[in-house]
């Protein structure tokens, strides 16, 4: 299991167990995403900041949200030609943990986290 998350043309981040496609003389022409998600994340709110010091700043907290990519479609996994992938990354820790335990296992709890919201608030500041 490879999760990855890709940043694609439309602008869209999206969260899969990625598996390469390959041409026959084995160059990578695209990628099989299984149980791709799109990932938001959503600012909540400001948190309080020490207005004593000028240097303090406002800081708000992130959720990140999760739904299907292509939720209408009947494959199980869905090709991606690697013209539409601007970049592709290793999500943060509980990100990735988020996506196996709701999305691949199906809400089934593992040791390694304890939220199984489909929703998940990072404790993330900007």
């Amino acid at each position: 299991m490879t999760v990855k998350v890709l940043v694609l043309k439309s602008g869209e981040d999206v969260i899969a167990d990625v598996q390469e496609m390959l041409s026959s003389d084995e160059k990578v022409i695209g990628y099989f995403l299984t149980k791709p998600c799109v990932v938001k994340l959503i600012k909540k709110g400001e948190l309080d900041s020490d207005e004593t010091d000028p240097k303090s700043e406002k800081k708000s907290e992130l959720s990140v949200t999760m739904y299907p990519w292509m939720p209408l479609a009947r494959e199980k996994s869905i090709p991606l030609t690697v013209e539409w992938v601007v970049t592709m990354v290793t999500p943060v820790e509980k990100i990735y943990d988020m996506y196996v335990e709701d999305i691949l296992n199906g809400g089934q709890k593992t040791d390694q986290t304890s939220d199984s919201d489909e929703q998940s608030n990072l404790g993330l500041t900007d």
